[in-house]
């Protein structure tokens, strides 16, 4: 627990750097302005491709880091029932405000598009439970052999941190809180199907 505070301290500390260095004001979008459309395209791809249809993960990576921009949605109760902030990948010039996506090898970034949650395995980081992703689009193809999955890390926040933002903690991987990993983890678990998680900018 100790080891844990000592972590969540640097990292804000770096979070704090990051903040003070950009001199812009960023424009925060509200969930809501995509999250109908994307909920919509969802369900009919998980029917069509044979996914859960109770529940899918919706990541969106115009949201800042320092806000919650992962969000579980519930197809049958038509809400959002686990939101939580997710870091991206610090590969390619990505700043904690600006992220750079990637499908490349070795490029630790994160990569844009339609993932279908695999077997669930050990970590070493958070909770020490991670799902296997599988990119379904051209550009996250290279997903299970970046390895890139979901994952906990314990010293990001189980709450927004916005102006600061996530920097450093992911090399391309989906990176939430320990809590909100718990929740998904319980979903996931009682799932009879693959869940569908989508990355969109």
């Amino acid at each position: 627990m100790e080891r844990s505070r000592k972590y969540l301290t640097a990292i804000l500390a770096i979070l704090l750097a990051f903040s003070a260095c950009s001199g812009t004001e960023v424009q925060i979008p509200v969930p809501g302005e995509k999250l109908e459309e994307k909920v919509e395209e969802a369900l009919k791809y998980c029917n069509a491709n044979k996914l859960n249809t109770s529940y899918c993960i919706l990541v969106d990576m115009s949201i800042h880091s320092g806000k919650n921009r992962l969000f579980v949605y519930d197809f049958k109760k038509k809400k959002i029932v686990i939101n939580g902030l997710c870091a991206h990948g610090n590969g390619g010039g990505s700043t904690a405000f600006k992220p750079v996506f990637s499908n490349k090898v070795n490029s630790n970034c994160t990569s844009l598009g339609k993932y279908k949650l695999g077997i669930r395995s050990y970590s070493r980081w958070g909770i020490n439970v991670h799902y296997k992703m599988h990119g379904l689009d051209s550009a996250n193809s290279n997903a299970y052999k970046r390895i890139v999955v979901l994952h906990s890390y314990s010293p990001v926040p189980e709450y927004e941190i916005y102006p600061y933002g996530l920097h450093g903690v992911s090399l391309g991987c989906p990176v939430i809180a320990d809590l909100t990993m718990i929740e998904i983890d319980n979903l996931i678990k009682g799932g009879q199907k693959n869940m569908l998680l989508w990355i969109y900018q």
